[in-house]
């Protein structure tokens, strides 16, 4: 069988949720030396814009927002002091771009959110649950594989790093990873994040962990029948490492009942002021993105919350 993959959802545009952090740093690290005629670093300004334009193009959506991380999630540094501590500090040139960044948001009347103390996977974790409870096709743009657990039949992702373009849903999620997105979860609380600083179960593995799960389903049922696992060292590392699988369970699984203040005030229209993006262009000497600047919110964006 193969796996079902999604070229561009049909019917209604989806909501599109950017992941900004990701796009940001992954526009930073893909070009360089790029700078403003005052010689402020631009290319992490630069590569967002045009892999937002891109996508936008490509999946027409109703509406658009992009999410921030506004800090770790206080609960989850509690659980783990050293969560996300291996990660290198961010890059001045890269630090000093995401005013730039937003200042282009706004003039495109794009709306994007930050929340002190919340990050942006919960953020986004909510707003794809109520669209969801809506009826509403939403698409999760971002390499994070924490997302994978959203999948639905109305949240699909889009993964900046697949060159394919396709829209991951279901079926690409198992053939990535061997389990469903409702596993996903269990999965990582199993083999850990390195990503994140999470540890998993010694000698546990992506294969192996998704053959438990396809045999036992879930981690409950897996610790519940702990004495069925065959091989007796993965049976004893299981056993071992109980608490930290526990642990890992409600560092990995996503808030998505984040509230969310004044959303429909955010989410309202806003057309883009061509003549501000045109100033921001030449500020930034991006000539050719200049003549683009009338396309940047050529859709009225279709947000609605019950």
């Amino acid at each position: 069988m193969t796996a079902q993959t999604h070229e561009k959802p049909s019917g209604p545009g989806p909501i599109l949720l950017i992941d900004g952090h990701a796009f940001a740093y992954r526009a930073f690290f893909a070009i360089r030396n790029l700078a403003s005629p005052q010689g402020s670093p631009t290319n992490a300004i630069y590569g967002f814009i045009q892999m937002l334009r891109r996508l936008r193009e490509r999946l027409q959506p109703a509406g658009c927002l992009v999410l921030w991380d506004g800090g770790l999630s206080p609960e989850r540094v509690r659980m783990l002091p050293d969560y996300k501590a291996n990660r290198p500090a961010m890059p001045d040139d890269l630090a000093a771009q995401f005013d730039g960044i937003n200042r282009y948001l706004d003039a495109a009347g794009i709306p994007w959110l930050a929340r002190e103390g919340v990050e942006a996977d919960d953020l986004i974790a909510t707003l794809a649950r109520r669209f969801e409870r809506q009826g509403r096709l939403t698409v999760i743009a971002s390499s994070d594989k924490d997302f994978m657990q959203l999948v639905s039949d109305a949240v699909l992702l889009s993964n900046p790093g697949d060159k394919t373009g396709e829209l991951w849903g279901r079926d690409r999620v198992r053939a990535k990873t061997g389990v469903a997105p409702a596993q996903i979860v269990d999965w990582l609380s199993l083999i850990g994040d390195s990503a994140d600083n999470i540890q998993g179960v010694p000698g546990i593995g992506p294969k192996t962990a998704a053959s438990l799960l396809g045999k036992f389903d879930t981690i409950d049922r897996l610790y519940r029948d702990v004495g069925q696992v065959e091989n007796q060292r993965i049976r004893t590392s299981l056993v071992a490492s109980r608490e930290i699988v526990d642990r890992n369970r409600r560092l990995i699984l996503l808030d998505d009942a984040v509230a969310i203040d004044h959303l429909e005030k955010l989410l309202t229209d806003r057309a883009a002021d061509t003549q501000r993006l045109r100033a921001l262009m030449k500020e930034w000497g991006f000539r050719g993105l200049a003549q683009l600047a009338e396309l940047s919110h050529d859709q009225q964006p279709d947000f609605q919350f019950n």
